[in-house]
């Protein structure tokens, strides 16, 4: 007689118990414990090992020089690093609705025209749904380009050997399940075994996947957090389903840079991508800037940006004064507060402080603090920032401005939008020479003096 093991695990975070439970004792959660019935069959059939692989000298190992196959969509080939890389192991998460699916689809569309075998596994839709998207969006439809509306991971094996495509996509991960484990499909268990399945058979027959994943309410990608340590790429499609904007941005990739973005339009025919996203974010900005604006040069990846930042300062008659920071980090906007109060004498203990970042834009890096102060400095005192002027540096805890990465990308950016002015660290040292005025600061008292009209 088999032997059955109950266990209870937790659906948000994957934790394992011996009995059931309430609340989480890892992530908190109430009421997201499952029962979950395995055999030891299922374990041993878990880890088969692959006698084909034999151990060999890396010395030894040539490259193909078709290592990478480029997507054909240059901001998707951006995120990824210069293409999708053979033989690896994709997950791509978003809230619901945000065009996951129709990126996908159009990027099948492209490879399959080049000649690539390409296998849609549609998990949620009919064969006659995910038609009536393609020809919504225009696809040139060939015979390389094969649709499997399926669920069982076992009849989806079975087809790739058969099929042996050069792309699989799977719609979605959480919709797979294996009839080796004996638990609902999207359970913690399922995404986990199928993600194992999957990843074996893409370094064993050198087939790239790319899988969707789910995300919950907070956030944070569904399912077992080993799920995103065993996929080689993990990006995130990000945007409001109220705005046409989408940014795709690489949170883990282990064959390119992970702080890449590429931003894509959503149009009736599909997503369009945005070639200049610095003219995207400064859309409407007027050279007439009002107090509170000013203009910085983010890094993002590779690839330089303008983005505009506004301030509001104003009084407040209540003791404790509102600090709130949309699209930067909320600790950093205090830190520069706390500089500004002290090197120049800026009062802001009686007032709330304000600041967004135009066209929804998230800026993690130091170099955006100087454009920061001089916005909220602005809007304090009433004054603006000289029309076509640009601003880089980062402020350390004594006033001085510290030089940033990229300084000769970030002022040909800002050069070729047609600024006249752009504002840098003195330490910074410039290689070539630009046509534009270039203003070097060293303290933010000296950035003060010639910002302002």
């Amino acid at each position: 007689m088999v032997r059955t093991k109950v266990r209870y695990i937790c659906q948000q975070c994957g934790y394992e118990s011996a009995m059931q439970l309430g609340r989480c004792p890892n992530c908190g959660t109430f009421s997201s414990f499952t029962e979950e019935v395995t055999t030891p069959q299922s374990d041993k059939q878990s880890a088969i090992p692959n006698d084909n692989i034999k151990a060999e000298l890396l010395k030894d190992i040539e490259l193909d020089k078709n290592t990478r196959i480029t997507t054909s969509l240059s901001e998707f080939d951006r995120v990824l690093g210069g293409g999708l890389v053979q033989g690896s192991l994709i997950l791509l998460a978003g809230d619901p609705g945000i065009g996951k699916s129709t990126l996908l689809l159009q990027t099948a569309g492209k490879l399959s025209g080049n000649d690539n075998k390409v296998l849609y596994v549609s998990a949620e839709e009919s064969a006659n749904q995910v038609k009536l998207r393609a020809d919504r969006l225009g696809l040139k439809l060939n015979d390389n380009f094969f649709i499997y509306p399926q669920t069982s991971f076992e009849a989806i094996r079975s087809t790739v050997s058969e099929i042996n495509p050069k792309l699989v996509i799977i719609d979605s991960i959480q919709a797979i399940y294996t009839q080796e484990v004996q638990t609902t499909a999207g359970s913690i268990s399922q995404i986990r075994e199928c993600c194992n399945f999957l990843m074996q058979i893409a370094k064993t027959k050198n087939i790239t996947f790319i899988i969707v994943g789910h995300v919950t309410k907070e956030g944070s990608i569904a399912g077992p957090k080993v799920l995103e340590h065993m996929v080689d790429t993990v990006i995130q499609f990000e945007g409001d389903k109220n705005s046409d904007y989408r940014i795709l941005r690489a949170i883990k990739n282990r064959f390119g840079n992970t702080s890449e973005v590429g931003i894509f339009e959503m149009q009736t025919e599909g997503l369009k991508e945005v070639k200049n996203p610095s003219e995207l974010f400064l859309k409407e900005y007027s050279q007439a800037q009002a107090a509170g604006t000013a203009i910085i040069v983010t890094n993002e990846g590779s690839r330089p940006l303008l983005v505009e930042i506004q301030a509001l300062v104003g009084a407040t008659p209540y003791p404790s004064p509102r600090r709130v920071a949309t699209g930067v980090d909320y600790n950093r906007l205090l830190q520069i507060i706390a500089v500004m109060e002290k090197r120049i004498g800026l009062s802001l203990s009686n007032k709330d402080v304000y600041l967004n970042v135009i066209g929804g834009m998230e800026i993690d890096e130091p170099a955006a603090d100087l454009g920061i102060a001089l916005a909220i400095t602005g809007c304090a005192r009433d004054i603006s920032i000289k029309p076509d002027t640009a601003i880089i540096g980062e402020i350390g805890l004594s006033g001085e401005i510290r030089g940033v990465s990229n300084i000769e990308k970030r002022i040909t950016e800002a050069q070729n939008l047609g600024f006249k002015n752009v504002i840098i660290p003195a330490s910074n040292t410039i290689q070539g020479k630009f046509n534009i005025n270039l203003i070097p600061v060293k303290k933010i008292t000296d950035a003060l003096t010639c910002a302002f009209v």
